[in-house]
């Protein structure tokens, strides 16, 4: 599966091997082991180590690293470490700069050439954690062809601007808003929502995955497995929305095959955008 279509994106400690080996395991469509929050400073080149390994192992979903940002000095030895056989792409914390994610592309342009890889391959996921980061999302969306999506991250932005971090999440409704717009304008696949930290309420996750969709975010990052399955349910059209999109595509088919572009079903004005829109919950639903 290619990130940009992945809902469910699990982080694994990096210095624990067992749960970096384990998170693979998880369903996760994403694994991503991480380098920063997660690891104690004097553990940090250690967990490199772990880090790679787990890599290294066989598994169906795909496997990213977060680093450590570019204004600390572990940034440049993670590099140097993960990039090989194995790693799908890299995370990068509190995105706040265009130069930043430029000078990322050329590092990893120059280990793809040393170690053999497909120059350009690697994609870079920035996650945008402060007001900083918000006022410079344009820029960062045209920085590098490697940047496809975005990903938010709750706990910092929270942290950054003073917020109250509430059940209905109203706060970070300008934010998500943003992610999206710009994302569509750049032409990037739709941003990832933030984290849930609340691991034994999954009502709470519900409502947060449910708010996130409906402001057109696609997908969670999750600090939990037992999470997984609570993402891939919240992202997935229902039953309900399955049926009343197959009855609008059906419908406006027979329409159209009679020189109608515009019709009523069940007293909603169907037209050519609200099909398109039908056709992709279908789409997103899968074959049968």
């Amino acid at each position: 599966m290619d990130h940009v279509k992945a809902r469910s994106f699990l982080f694994a400690p990096g210095n624990h091997e067992r749960r970096a080996a384990k998170v693979f395991q998880s369903g996760a469509d994403v694994a991503i082991l991480d380098l920063e929050d997660a690891v104690a400073v004097d553990e940090k080149a250690a967990a490199r180590e772990s880090v790679v390994r787990a890599l290294q192992v066989p598994r169906a979903g795909l496997g990213f690293v977060r680093v450590n940002g570019m204004d600390t000095p572990w940034c440049w030895a993670d590099l140097q470490a993960i990039v090989g056989l194995g790693l799908d792409g890299v995370m990068v914390p509190k995105a706040e700069s265009a130069a930043q994610l430029q000078a990322l592309d050329w590092v990893l342009t120059q280990l793809e050439r040393e170690r053999g890889l497909v120059v350009g391959a690697l994609p870079l996921l920035p996650i945008i954690e402060t007001a900083l980061g918000e006022r410079q999302l344009e820029a960062l969306a045209a920085a590098s062809p490697r940047v496809r999506r975005f990903a938010f991250g709750g706990a910092d932005y929270s942290l950054d601007l003073g917020l109250q971090w509430t059940a209905g999440e109203q706060e970070f409704d300008y934010l998500r808003s943003r992610l999206v717009h710009v994302s569509r304008a750049a032409g990037l696949a739709a941003p990832i929502d933030t984290v849930t930290v609340q691991l034994t309420e999954p009502v709470r996750f519900a409502t947060s995955a449910a708010r996130a969709r409906q402001f057109g975010l696609y997908g969670k990052l999750l600090i939990h497995p037992d999470q997984v399955a609570l993402c891939h349910a919240a992202f997935a059209p229902s039953a309900a929305e399955v049926a009343r999109a197959q009855k609008i595509v059906e419908a406006f088919a027979a329409a159209e095959a009679e020189g109608v572009a515009s019709l009523r079903v069940d007293g909603e004005f169907i037209d050519y955008p609200v099909v398109e829109k039908a056709r992709r919950v279908l789409a997103a639903a899968g074959p049968g």
